[in-house]
């Protein structure tokens, strides 16, 4: 017939054991999770604030004077822009430059190249399934500067 076996006591030692266990786990995910927020997150969307904020309230004004909307659709490998005043019409604008990238770290950061597809602004990429960022500027014929950031879902593909 088998012994029955007691259970060990839960000591002093065991229970120190168990919780400096448990704060090293949290203290070692913690350092890890911020190592890798600051080394891949870039920091910067201007050089110097203080001089962009000088220019800030000029060029809004006059980029919502043009009264231009963009819409912008992306696919794993194709990337679509359309132009269009308030009234709905089509605008083709001067000087369109793109730049992709991912919203929280530069290494996926890159310009693409727009092409002009009858009132269409296209670029073939290969793109990642997930979330991007476009930054687009463009200018009007007037001159007038129109710079835009677009929050970009990319879905997988089918």
């Amino acid at each position: 017939m088998p012994q029955s076996q007691t259970p060990k006591p839960l000591t002093g030692r065991k229970v120190f054991a168990i919780t400096a266990g448990f704060f090293a786990v949290v203290m070692a995910v913690n350092i890890t999770m911020a190592f890798q927020a600051v080394s891949t997150f870039p920091g910067l969307e201007v050089a110097n604030s203080y001089v962009a904020s000088q220019s800030f309230d000029r060029e809004r004004t006059a980029q919502q004077a043009l009264g231009w909307r963009l819409n912008a659709t992306a696919n794993t490998n194709e990337i679509t822009l359309h132009f269009q005043d308030a009234d709905g019409r089509v605008v083709v604008p001067q000087d369109v430059r793109a730049d992709l990238g991912r919203a929280t770290e530069a290494r996926d950061d890159h310009s693409i190249d727009l092409i002009t597809v009858g009132d269409v602004f296209r670029a073939d990429v290969a793109l990642e399934p997930g979330k991007w960022v476009l930054w687009i500027s463009a200018t009007a014929t007037d001159g007038t500067p129109f710079r835009k950031r677009l929050a970009l879902h990319v879905p997988q593909a089918r």
